[in-house]
């Protein structure tokens, strides 16, 4: 793309093979312009070639086609190797005709478009690195005055600029020059100056100190506008919906609900974009053509986002993409969820067979779900983005992204609460309490939890009101006050026995056993987690049937019943291996390590915490996976 650093890698390239000896014949280098308004021709090059070789005035030929043979007879004259170098073509036509001719001499060209047609080596730049776009912006500081100490001093500021440059070579360069120009302020300030902007592109140009060492202008828009100036109507439209795309790559199966078009003819326009530098094709493991992903440049995307902007009917045009991707999401979604929740006898769900391809789509889709559900704080998008969140937090909980499920449930609260829709504001409490407990924030539990039954009992939904009941004797037991947990237990155990949800019952079972047996009231813990498995059991549910099974191991174990406790977990751990849950997993074999370790077997307790941690390293739970190895060492 526009900015990437091209012409200075060839030319530092020329310098360095010069130095090394490899083109005694010297270099030729043209600046072919192809971007700007009045691009280079070819003609008009080999005149500033021939001139080069020593050809001028009254000696050039009088004809265009002389010029070029005799271009191309001084080259092949000389038996010393050249480079040549054609900086900046925008088309074959500017740089097909000016081959030398002879394989002795080296061409490099540099573009913003691939020319796919010819059998040229294509060598793609990409944005630097984070480490190397640091290092360049510290080293450009240091060369005007090594004296600066504003690097040192702001590592974590440099960092955040470059991020905020897209680690684009020519924004770095823009920045640097900023710097150097305000050398009594400190990095951080620029950094707030862009991000209250909102728009780097914008900070950097107003700021930028005019031209390189080259005469080259330093100014970041027009390399953007000069790119998208030249797409066809088709390929603009897709590059500045794309713009409007959530998070930093999408598939093409969202490509093509933004753009509403076929998704043949959606991969035939990225494939354009993407030989204009403009997006970037992802590797993804399906090698299936819609199963593709493209990523936008951050700065590209900040400049299409802005021309949409700044036109009413761009402006409508991309409001209504944003609603057919989001109606695109929240129909996957939704249709993932009830895969990860179903049980036999219920619907089967749209498009996933199985639990694998429901977690697959919702793991490459993770960050886009997230964005879009952002959206809900646009009055627009509010409703469908709430039910979007709620769609997510069986597969946040179950991969153990917790800080983005507090993200998504709070958003889903906020907007459900400016909307005054109390059913969706005590669902998205509920959700909210269980991510914060998930990622330790207790002291804010209890009091989600309770904003959620309250408004679930306003509501008069006595199914949802049992739901939070269970959650709220959770967060009351873990802030160890056990005979409120099990009173809470008791409310969620009988409104689920009056509505007839056995699976509800099941799990307040289950969670009023746990309260039982930290209460000391062990043989009540025993009965409630049976009497949970065995309806667990009757309604399939094969993760809470797994999930019991491990509690009542905990129970016997308590009472030194130690062999029924290893049975017990060894139904769970069953269970788990079936259902790929790797976090529960972990836990039953820290349990059953647990109980190996009480029946004096010191080495079937070291395996096993080791594999303990191996399950809870696979599950995203480093903090468990390290107590589990800690407890391995001690036996070694």
């Amino acid at each position: 793309m526009g900015g990437i650093g091209k012409t200075a890698l060839a030319v530092e390239a020329a310098h360095r093979a010069r130095a090394q000896g490899w083109f005694p014949g010297g270099t030729l280098f043209v600046d072919l312009r192809g971007y700007d308004d009045d691009p280079v021709t070819a003609d008009q090059a080999v005149l500033a070639l021939l001139d080069a070789l020593g050809l001028q005035g009254q000696d050039l030929p009088p004809t265009t086609e002389r010029q070029y043979d005799t271009y191309r007879a001084l080259l092949a004259e000389r038996q010393e190797r050249m480079l040549l170098i054609l900086d900046n073509a925008s088309a074959p036509s500017q740089y097909v005709p000016l081959l030398p001719g002879t394989d002795l001499h080296r061409v490099v060209i540099t573009s913003r478009d691939r020319p796919d047609a010819l059998p040229v080596r294509l060598i793609d730049l990409e944005a630097l690195a984070p480490a190397d776009a640091t290092a360049l912006l510290e080293r450009a500081l240091h060369f005007t005055d090594e004296r600066d100490e504003r690097p040192a001093r702001e590592p974590h500021a440099l960092r955040e600029l470059t991020e905020l440059c897209g680690h684009l070579p020519l924004a770095l360069q823009i920045a640097a020059g900023m710097l150097r120009r305000r050398r009594h302020r400190d990095i951080a300030s620029l950094v707030a100056e862009i991000r209250q902007a909102g728009d780097a592109a914008a900070v950097l140009d107003h700021g930028s100190p005019g031209s390189d060492v080259d005469g080259r202008s330093l100014v970041l828009r027009p390399v953007l506008e000069t790119s998208y100036r030249r797409l066809a109507s088709d390929r603009a439209r897709l590059l500045r919906l794309l713009c409007l795309a959530p998070g930093a790559e999408t598939g093409t199966e969202a490509i093509t609900a933004l753009a509403d078009l076929p998704v043949e003819t959606v991969l035939s326009l990225l494939d354009d974009l993407a030989a204009a530098c403009l997006v970037t094709p992802v590797r993804t493991v399906d090698g299936r053509a819609s199963a593709m992903r493209w990523r936008v440049h951050d700065l590209v995307r900040a400049f299409g986002a802005r021309v949409v902007a700044a036109d009413a009917e761009l402006s409508e045009e991309g409001g209504a993409a944003r609603e057919r991707m989001m109606r695109f999401y929240h129909r996957w979604a939704d249709a993932a969820d009830d895969r990860l929740r179903w049980l036999p006898g219920r619907a089967e769900p749209e498009r996933f067979g199985d639990r694998g391809q429901a977690l697959a789509w919702m793991d490459a889709e993770r960050a886009a779900l997230v964005a879009v559900v952002g959206w809900a704080r646009e009055e627009r998008f509010a409703d469908t983005a709430v039910e979007l969140a709620l769609c997510l937090a069986e597969y946040l909980d179950w991969r153990r992204y917790f800080d983005d499920w507090i993200s998504v449930a709070g958003t889903a609260q906020e907007a459900a609460h400016r909307a005054g829709d109390e059913l969706s504001e005590a669902i998205a409490w509920d959700t909210l309490g269980l991510a914060l407990r998930e990622a330790g924030r207790a002291t804010v539990v209890i009091e989600a939890h309770s904003h959620a039954r309250d408004l679930y009992r306003a509501t008069g939904d006595r199914h949802r009101e049992a739901g939070a009941w269970i959650n709220l004797g959770n967060a009351l037991r873990e802030a160890d006050n056990s005979e409120e947990a099990i009173d809470a237990y008791t409310w969620a155990r009988d409104l689920y026995q009056a509505t007839g949800d056995r699976l509800g019952e099941a799990r307040a079972w289950d969670n009023y056993g746990v309260s039982l047996r930290e209460a000391g009231r062990t043989e009540e813990a025993i009965h409630a987690h049976a009497r949970a498995g065995d309806l667990h059991q009757e309604t399939g549910d094969n993760r809470g049937t797994a999930m019991a099974w491990n509690n009542l191991g905990n129970a016997l174990l308590a009472v030194g019943r130690i062999e029924e406790a290893i049975e017990a977990y060894g139904n769970s751990l069953d269970l788990c291996g079936q259902l790929e849950d790797w976090y529960n997993e972990g836990l039953a074999l820290y349990n059953l390590a647990l109980a190996h370790k009480t029946a004096r077997r010191p080495a079937e307790a070291r395996t096993t915490y080791l594999k303990s941690a191996a399950a809870y390293t696979r599950a995203n739970a480093p903090d468990k996976a390290a107590l589990a190895q800690s407890r391995a060492d001690a036996l070694t």
